[in-house]
């Protein structure tokens, strides 16, 4: 059974900085796309970030390309997410999503923010004065 948990959320000010963490237990992430969602409130979920498990290929959106880096270690079978520089706008549950390849390559899933086929239950992050 797979299970991602998130981790590393909390409350920062404007400015500051969090590293989120996905844990994957049930299932060896050797040739997965992980990404990264949020959802703030009265808002459409929105990918913000993905990642290759096998060649750490990264894709990000526009609203955070710059200042949040995705990345992995594959002997934890966790996947990281720093966030810098955060923003009021940047409120939101962050949620750790994957899909493993087969007939599509996890580039294809991290290219278009999904479908992904496994979710975490989300950590909230809060950026306020």
């Amino acid at each position: 059974q797979v299970q991602l948990v998130e981790s590393g959320g909390g409350l920062v000010q404007p400015g500051g900085s969090l590293r989120l963490s996905c844990a994957a237990s049930g299932v060896t992430l050797d040739d997965w796309a992980i990404a990264w969602f949020r959802q703030a409130p009265g808002r459409e979920r929105e990918g913000v970030s993905c990642i290759t498990s096998r060649d750490g290929a990264t894709h990000y959106s526009d609203s955070v390309k710059g200042r949040f880096t995705t990345s992995k270690d594959n002997a934890k079978n966790t996947v990281y997410l720093q966030l810098n520089s955060l923003k009021p706008e940047d409120t939101a549950v962050y949620y750790c999503a994957a899909q493993p390849g087969g007939f599509l390559r996890p580039h294809y899933y991290c290219s278009g923010f999904g479908p992904m086929g496994y979710w975490g239950q989300g950590t909230q992050v809060t950026v306020s004065s």
